[in-house]
Formats: C-alpha cells, structure tokens, sequence
C-alpha cells in the first residue's frame, strides 16, 4: 500500500510540474501555499517576543542610573593651581618669579617667605556700584543692556607668581605689618600688635566686621599705628584696604615700630638737609616726622634698605611688595634690633651680636 501511494504522489508532482504556467498548474501551486493569515500571525507573535525581549531593562535598573547621574552631577574638585591661589600654600624656593625683584632686595623676600609672614590673598571683588538714576530706570536700563556683553574679570594670578614689583595694598601691608612684628617680639609680648576682635565697632566705615584682614586693620588702628579718627585725625574716616600704598604710609606705618617713641618734630627743611631730598616740600607733615625719625637709624634705615639711594623720595608713588619686604625684614633701632636673616638662623644671629659686642675678639 506504501509503494502504491509513493507512487501516486510522484505522478500527481509530475502532472504539476507539467501544467506549470497553465491555469491549472497555477490553482494547485496557490493551493499548496501556506494561509496568509496564519503566517502574519506568526511574524506578529514572533516580532512582539523579539521587541519584548530587546526592551527588557537590566536587573539594576535604577542603581545605575542612580549612580551615572551622581556621577555627572557631582562637582569636580579644584584644581591645584585655584588651591593655591586660594590658600597660598606657597614657599619662597616656588614662587617664579622672585628673580624678577631687584637684586637687592631678593634676599629680603626669601627671608620673610620662609617664615611664612608675606601671604597673599586673592583681590577681593568689589560689588558694582549703583546710581540713584540707575536705580529708579531700572526697567528701561535693564532693556537697554540686556544685549551688552557682560565684563570679564581679570585674570587670577598664577599660584607660583608673588608679582614682587606689583604695588602692595594698604590691607596687605596692614596684615603683613601686623604679622612681621608680632612674629619678631613673639617672646616679648609687651612689644606685640593686639588683634581687633569682632565685639569692638569698626573703626574705618569701609573695614565691617566681615572684611578678612579686619583683626589687622582694626588692631592697628586701635594701637595708634595708623592714622584713624581714634587718633583724631578727621580726613582718615575710611581705610580704603584695596588701594595701593603709598611710600608715606609705608614710612608713617612701620617707623614709629622701630623707635617705640613719639615721632621728632620735622619740617621740609629739616627733611632736605638730613637726606638731601629735592621733593621735601611734597611730604605730608605727619610722614615727615617718620621720615625725619628713620634717617636717625643710619645704615639700619628703611628708606636706604627699600629704596637705596635717592634724592627723590616721591611721597605718593605707589610701593612694590618687594619695598614693602625691605622694610619689614628688620624691627629696631641702630642699636638693637631683630631682623629676618636672624629668625631664620638664630645661630647665625648670636654670632653676629657676639661680633658686634666685642669687635676686637
């Protein structure tokens, strides 16, 4: 029976195949082809699985998103170069540019360097300013310049340059004046600056209890070092911390440290015939007693030290940072003193005092 159906298939296949192309032949091929519908079926079931599988979420799904997006959202830290700046976290052997100062004067800067008296801080940004005009216009400026192109602030210096030849402000004076003499007379409280504290009313109307060299200023002001309305003066009601400082207050500040006593009486006179002088008439009479009290230190002078010599003192030029360290670097009279040199090597210190006591030996 096998071989008889066997059979009937294959003759049934070849009447096909010889019918092909005909009516016929078309009939039975479009009979034997599979139902449409079944096999859309199948694509639709087979391609739903498929889409189902693809679209399958790992296990995790919300710890790693969780963690990519603390990972992109969390901010990076500084780079060491704002750390720096920012903290000043500096010694001399990595400052740049110190080469840049006169020679004279680079020893003076390495020495207060080391002993960590000269920090620099970053410029404090002032806010802008605002007129009563701009203020009741506030509408029409704010359409005015809602297309102008916002100022850019400038640079930050870098964290390994100290700019010595860049003038110093009266706030980093006041805070590296301060510093240098209590570091000196840290053994001798009796010669140290007392810090302002915050409980005390500000004496400089642009020095608030917020400013960070407030302890500086404050407590200078309240020792009588730098002229203030607690001195009586009644042109210093403001302090002006960011303006640069000039070779009279450099003077006026630091001298009467050395002396520990009231400043002589001077005139523009006395001024010129003790240091030859030509702009003696240009001093402010307070500063001429400084100036006057700082020839009687001789070689030990500040002015020599920061300046060398000169026959023109130039009361409001603008002094460097580099003058400013000249000046610090030695406390006292033509006597006795303390120097930076000495505080970095004391061994050294003892030597030359020993030297200098007894000549001869």
């Amino acid at each position: 029976m096998r071989l008889n159906l066997f059979s009937g298939l294959l003759v049934g296949l070849l009447v096909v195949s010889g019918c092909s192309g005909s009516e016929l032949g078309n009939t039975v091929s479009e009979s034997l082809e599979p139902d449409p519908q079944l096999l859309e079926d199948t694509d639709t079931t087979t391609g739903t699985t498929t889409g189902t599988t693809a679209a399958t979420p790992p296990k995790n799904p919300t710890q790693g998103s969780d963690s990519e997006a603390i990972a992109s959202s969390t901010p990076k830290g500084p780079s060491s170069a704002t750390s720096n700046t920012q903290t000043n976290a500096v010694g001399s052997g990595q400052y740049t540019d110190l080469n840049k100062a006169p020679e004279e004067l680079q020893p003076y800067l390495e020495d207060l360097l080391e002993l960590d008296l000269l920090t620099v801080r970053p410029p404090i940004a002032a806010p802008p300013a605002s007129s009563p005009a701009s203020n009741n216009n506030n509408s029409s400026s704010n359409n005015n310049n809602s297309n102008a192109p916002a100022k850019a602030n400038p640079p930050a210096p870098n964290p390994d340059e100290f700019r010595p030849n860049q003038a110093i402000t009266r706030r980093e004076y006041a805070r590296w004046l301060l510093a240098t003499n209590n570091r000196f007379y840290a053994g001798e409280p009796n010669r140290r600056i007392r810090l302002g504290v915050t409980s005390s009313a500000p004496v400089f109307q642009d020095v608030p209890v917020s400013d960070p060299d407030f302890a500086a200023i404050q407590g200078l002001a309240e020792a009588g070092i730098i002229p203030s309305p607690l001195t009586g003066s009644s042109t210093a009601l403001t302090f002006r911390p960011d303006a640069p400082l000039n070779r009279e207050d450099l003077l006026l500040w630091k001298v009467p440290l050395d002396t520990r006593s009231p400043l002589p009486q001077a005139t523009p006179t006395a001024v010129t015939e003790a240091w030859g002088f030509q702009d003696a008439s240009k001093i402010e009479p307070r500063p001429l007693q400084a100036i006057l009290a700082d020839f009687q230190n001789g070689d030990f002078a500040n002015i020599r030290r920061a300046f060398g010599y000169t026959t023109l003192f130039q009361p409001d030029k603008a002094a460097t940072r580099a003058e400013a360290a000249a000046v610090l670097w030695r406390f006292g009279n033509s006597t006795e003193s303390v120097t930076g040199q000495a505080l970095r090597n004391p061994g050294a210190a003892v030597k030359e005092s020993t030297d200098q006591e007894n000549p001869g030996g």
